[in-house]
């Protein structure tokens, strides 16, 4: 069904609201950097189990070591996943040379390597979270011999 006063509507009203997170990280790398960096369920979660996430490789093989008491809450699951994939790609921004966060147009994160190689990290972090394979200090080793 075509309505022309609401195809009009949309276009109005999608210029308004901007590109979302592609956009802004066009505008402002760093601090879209600063706010995939928190992953405030992760940190919470690692903190309760006595481990304190300091953006270094070896927090990752620290988080690779915990109990993946997560897997028995299916709600909490999927953020934590999410969370876990943000925090490898934090470290891996931060520790490999030439390695930088990249937003697709539908404002995906990924991790870009200086080869241009992306890694999608918050598909490495789900499938952390749920099965614990890969492990996160494994893509990290993968991404830093790269």
């Amino acid at each position: 069904m075509n309505i022309p006063f609401l195809g009009n509507w949309r276009k109005r009203h999608t210029a308004q609201r901007g590109g979302g997170l592609a956009d802004a990280f066009a505008e402002d790398p760093e601090g879209v950097g600063g706010l995939l960096a928190e992953c405030e369920l992760l940190r919470s979660q690692a903190a309760a189990a006595g481990l304190e996430l300091d953006d270094s490789p070896a927090s990752l093989q620290a988080l690779d070591q915990l109990l993946p008491r997560w897997r028995e809450d299916p709600e909490v699951l999927p953020w934590l996943g999410n969370d876990a994939g943000l925090y490898l790609g934090t470290v891996i921004t931060r520790s490999v040379r030439g390695a930088g966060w990249h937003i697709w147009p539908g404002g995906h994160p990924v991790v870009r390597l200086a080869s241009g190689r992306e890694i999608r990290v918050v598909e490495a972090g789900l499938d952390w979270a749920v099965s614990g394979a890969p492990e996160l200090s494994q893509v990290y080793a993968e991404a830093a011999e790269a």
